[in-house]
């Protein structure tokens, strides 16, 4: 990340975001359906208008539940949007699942987001990047800014508590919805990720959701899953009968063992980012 970004200064209000963004001339959004890039998305809108455009890529590595998601917020925005179709796994170093696997991902999603942005003569990128973000190691942001992605928000002094109050102030459909991930997120580095393997973990996740849980993780190493939920919810998720339904679910998908983190999500994101 740039040394700029990182400097200290007062946050800028929404107007003067609406205002920087306003200048810099047609915008595209990568709009991944999360709060933080939704509210990038409606503030590029305000600004811009109809020079304007969010886009959301699709592929192995996003639930569907993301993509519906996205294409709530850009309603509700009444931001242009389109849904294109992006495949990492196309990358060797992607399906090895590296440290950096990020890297790779965003590589492809970054180059199929510029191609869309070239036809549209689009002057600048944004992403939903926030100054939280910047204390993480992100390969995937570094290959953003390589491809010369702004991130309005961290240039903003903007962090996450700040983008909700806004979003929430907004309206924004999902202005309290749980931080998400791609689904490659879950699989151990060092395993191989595939289709498969990706589509498993998104109805696993699925099976949970349905069943009332706000956030949830389906976490594989091998061929065994570990099932991360909310602290508050643990308890529920270990309770007679849903704890070995939703063991003999997972069995089903081809997952064993299947276990439950008996910590939750939270100690968990610690330690993964994700």
């Amino acid at each position: 990340m740039e040394t700029p970004l990182l400097q200290l200064r007062a946050p800028w209000s929404e107007r003067e975001l609406v205002h920087d963004l306003a200048v810099r001339g047609s915008a595209l959004v990568a709009l991944s359906g999360g709060v933080d890039s939704s509210l990038v998305a409606a503030v590029a809108r305000e600004a811009l208008g109809a020079n304007s455009l969010a886009v959301t890529l699709a592929g192995p590595a996003v639930s569907h539940r993301e993509v519906d998601r996205a294409r709530r917020v850009a309603d509700a925005i009444g931001i242009e949007h389109l849904v294109a179709p992006v495949d990492p796994l196309a990358r060797a170093e992607y399906r090895a699942n590296p440290v950096d696997r990020c890297f790779f991902c965003r590589s492809v999603e970054s180059d199929a987001l510029l191609a869309i942005g070239r036809e549209r003569g689009i002057h600048q990128y944004l992403d939903g990047i926030h100054l939280d973000d910047l204390a993480d190691d992100r390969p995937g942001l570094q290959a953003m800014d390589a491809a010369g992605f702004d991130h309005p928000l961290a240039r903003a002094q903007w962090a996450k508590a700040d983008v909700r109050a806004a979003a929430r102030e907004r309206g924004l459909p999902n202005w309290d919805q749980p931080s998400d991930a791609c689904l490659a997120s879950r699989v151990s580095h060092g395993d191989p990720i595939t289709a498969e393997l990706l589509a498993r973990i998104e109805t696993g996740e699925h099976w949970l959701l349905e069943r009332g849980f706000r956030r949830v993780r389906v976490r594989t190493q091998g061929s065994g899953a570990r099932i991360e939920v909310d602290p508050t919810e643990v308890a529920r998720l270990q309770g007679e009968p849903l704890a070995s339904e939703m063991r003999r679910a997972l069995l089903d998908l081809g997952f064993s063992p299947v276990t439950i983190d008996p910590d939750g999500y939270g100690a968990a994101r610690a330690a993964r980012g994700a």
